[in-house]
């Protein structure tokens, strides 16, 4: 195999336990938001429901807050702020299609609300649309006045499109606009996870846990990059600290039985090793 069929091989297999890693948090639903690489603040202060923030609500809260928007949906599908909330607990219960639906239509009657276009744009990354996300994030984007969550969006985007450099180009100009922001020093962290640089990723992640706002996603992120490693004792130990044991056991054993198979975890180790 080639050494660019290697790092794509990588890519896909470290993306795939990022996937596996999030979506069993506090939250408990099968899902991530594809806007980031790691861990990421709503785009919008439209995305956290009257409630709190849906990222900490559990699976049955998160079923009767799609009730409950559900209805009001249907009878003001244009009302601004039901159609962002009801499309994130879609995203969030694992209904992408239905999530984009809603966002599509919104946007077709507010084409131009900056908040709208960022909520459409995070609708379309969900479901794997992303060059059109990345359309829908630059048109939310205002120049003049850079939003430094649409450009951690964009970066997140781009890293999953393989657009590294671009990628971590945008995490920089974001941390210029709010440094020590522990969303985009998250996402800079899984974005060197996805290229196999590891040590480089577990030194964002530790300065993303140790920053303001670091939330219970960005100390899993943490544990995901020292089990990639092969420190599982540690990263159970970081791990526990946000889910039950159960859980934490359950993480590990599952990326001790990813890296074990087709020679990952050497291929791995091989990434990570610097440069001489």
């Amino acid at each position: 195999m080639t050494s660019a069929g290697i790092i794509q091989r990588n890519r896909r297999f470290i993306f795939s336990i990022a996937i596996i890693a999030l979506a069993t948090g506090l939250s408990g639903c099968a899902t991530t938001d594809k806007t980031t690489t790691g861990s990421i603040t709503p785009a919008s202060g439209a995305d956290a429901g009257p409630a709190g923030n849906f990222d900490q609500m559990n699976e049955q809260q998160l079923m009767q807050a799609s009730t409950s928007l559900g209805a009001r949906y249907q009878a003001n599908p244009k009302d601004k702020t039901t159609a962002v909330n009801f499309a994130a607990v879609l995203r969030m219960t694992g209904r992408s299609d239905q999530a984009l639906a809603v966002m599509r239509s919104l946007a077709i009657a507010y084409p131009k609300d900056r908040d709208v276009l960022a909520a459409y744009g995070k609708a379309l990354a969900s479901s794997g649309e992303f060059e059109a996300a990345l359309d829908a994030l630059r048109r939310a984007q205002t120049p003049e006045y850079p939003d430094w969550k649409l450009l951690s969006a964009q970066g997140a985007i781009l890293d999953q499109l393989g657009k590294t450099s671009e990628a971590r180009d945008l995490y920089r100009q974001a941390l210029q606009i709010n440094p020590n922001e522990a969303s985009i020093l998250s996402n800079m962290g899984m974005s060197y996870v996805l290229s196999g640089e590891l040590s480089t990723a577990e030194s964002y992640m530790r300065k993303a846990v140790g920053a303001p706002g670091s939330d219970s996603r960005v100390r899993q992120n943490l544990a995901l990059v020292v089990g990639l490693q092969g420190r599982f004792d540690e990263a159970e130990t970081i791990a526990k600290q946000e889910l039950s044991p159960q859980q934490a056991q359950a993480n590990i054993k599952y990326l001790r039985s990813m890296l074990s198979q087709q020679n990952s975890w050497s291929m791995l180790k091989d990434k990570s090793k610097p440069k001489t």
